[in-house]
């Protein structure tokens, strides 16, 4: 036989189109352009405004450069006239400050060639004239006022001051020419820039346009699919729901029915097969005490067989007592949870509190018999599995009603407690079956946390008006959570209970 190769492809790669690709590729650019020219606009506008910020403190500088020497010579004169030391305050401290101010102005030039040459003849008019004024304040010292009238005669000392004037005029307007030129280089830059942003902001329109169209269309085409698969998974939950519906009727239909078969059940096996047993019974006594004193021997042997034939109708009243309690029929509900409690606490060697209200039996009998049997199983099950898994060393059960209309069935035990995925999504067919006996009466049913979060507290709620109907909705279970909380320490009923202990029953034979 010849060899079979098969070959596995791989799974396709889901890519975007290629004109999305272009759109996406072409938009990034756009952006990268137009950040691009954005710094490249702030970059100008930086350097423009650093550029007038220098041209505005070298006016600043140079005509407070002026007011020093104005000053210096004006303090000069008014020493002259006054004799008065005083006016000479800013004549000495001109030197060290025109210097400071020449420093700094050496620093805003020295890009500027030309504005530094002019400086440097600035500077020597300055230097020249604050050491003439010097030269003037050693000759009055020396000769006095006369000598000073004489030298101002022979001197023309206006041109020295309107030659730094002048000069200083001079290097301010060819600030302000510079500063012109550089706003016009500027403008034009910014023009420039405000097309090429005009453009790319029309490019990033059109492109944003057919965007636009895309995501409209993809949005289109989701909302469709979205509207679609919502219709389908209202069909599948309305479906679900349905078949949800049919298997919980169908469920209380079932256990409806096991009740009534199990009641058939219990009435045959005690009313034949009872007569039957008993019928042999006395039978088997006779032939026995006939036999006695002829035949002790066979005699004895029919005595066993009657002890075997007593068991028979032991376990043929356990059976029934299975199938139907006796004590439920004959005695009442309360009767035959504190018995089956008995015989609980006697089996597992746990104690079994019962605490039953004395209106109870009055409420089963003015009902129907649903409302006893289904209660009896609940209890019966959760001991049943509190008996095979809580390993639990206390057991409670109560049943009491409540102001409002409510009877409350609670079986609380300190076990291991129930797994919280359990709690949450209970599989088990004895909850389930719990829950449907609870349903089938329009009641609900909780399972949490025992007292002190140990063990598990089982609670049935089921309302007394109009019990049987689905209309009557029972209370929420976050409210009756609430309640369960706020009474799960109270265990002294308001009147006294139908039994608090477990108590003997007579058992019934046939």
């Amino acid at each position: 036989m010849g060899k079979m190769y098969f070959t596995i492809e791989p799974a396709p790669r889901h890519r975007l189109p290629l004109y999305k690709t272009l759109l996406c590729v072409t938009c990034a650019l756009i952006l990268i352009v137009n950040g691009i020219s954005l710094f490249h606009n702030l970059q100008s506008l930086k350097g423009a405004n650093e550029q007038l910020a220098v041209s505005s403190r070298v006016a600043e500088r140079l005509q407070y450069l002026n007011v020093l020497v104005l000053d210096a010579d004006s303090g000069a004169r008014g020493y002259f006239i006054s004799g008065n030391e005083i006016y000479l305050g800013p004549t000495r401290a001109v030197v060290t400050e025109t210097e400071r101010e020449f420093r700094q102005l050496e620093k805003l030039l020295e890009n500027n060639p030309i504005q530094l040459k002019n400086l440097q003849q600035l500077q020597a008019l300055v230097r020249r004239r604050i050491a003439i004024i010097n030269q003037a304040i050693d000759v009055y010292r020396h000769s006095g006022l006369d000598e000073i009238v004489n030298i101002a005669r022979v001197s023309d000392e206006r041109s020295g001051m309107d030659e730094i004037r002048l000069q200083i005029v001079i290097m301010v307007r060819e600030q302000n020419e510079a500063m012109a030129a550089r706003a016009a280089r500027f403008y034009q830059e910014y023009q420039k820039a405000v097309v090429m942003g005009a453009g790319i902001n029309a490019i990033a329109i059109v492109v944003l346009v057919m965007f636009y169209q895309l995501v409209r269309r993809s949005f289109v085409h989701r909302a469709a699919v979205e509207h679609a698969l919502q219709l389908s998974n209202e069909s599948l939950e309305s479906m679900v729901q349905q078949r949800t519906e049919q298997l919980s009727v169908l469920s209380r239909h079932l256990i409806s029915i096991s009740e009534e078969e199990k009641m058939r059940l219990s009435r045959e096996l005690h009313d034949e097969m009872g007569a039957n047993l008993t019928s042999i019974s006395m039978d088997i006594a006779a032939v026995t005490h006939q036999l006695q004193k002829t035949d002790p021997e066979l005699a004895a042997q029919l005595r066993r067989a009657r002890g075997t034939l007593v068991e028979t109708v032991e376990l043929k009243r356990r059976i029934i007592e299975d199938l139907r309690p006796s004590l439920l029929d004959n005695l009442g509900l309360c009767a035959a949870i504190d018995s089956y409690c008995e015989d609980f606490a006697r089996l597992s060697g746990m104690p079994c509190e019962t605490e039953i209200g004395p209106d109870i039996d009055g409420i089963a009998k003015a009902g129907d018999s649903s409302l006893s049997i289904a209660l009896f199983r609940i209890v019966q099950e959760s001991l049943t599995n509190i008996r095979k898994y809580a390993k639990a060393t206390q057991v409670s059960v109560s049943l009491k009603r409540q102001a409002d209309d409510m009877l409350v069935l609670r079986i609380i035990d300190d076990g291991v407690g129930i797994a919280a995925p359990t709690l949450a999504k209970p599989m088990s067919h004895g909850l389930l079956g719990m829950r449907e006996r609870a349903l089938l009466l329009g009641g609900i049913l909780n399972i949490r946390r025992g007292r002190g979060e140990k063990g598990t507290c089982i609670e049935v709620y089921i309302p007394l008006r109009g019990r049987g109907g689905r209309a009557d909705v029972p209370p929420a279970p976050g409210k009756v959570s609430s309640t369960l909380h706020q009474r799960e320490g109270d265990h002294t009923p308001s009147s006294p209970p139908c039994s608090t202990h477990p108590h003997s029953v007579p058992d019934l034979h046939d």
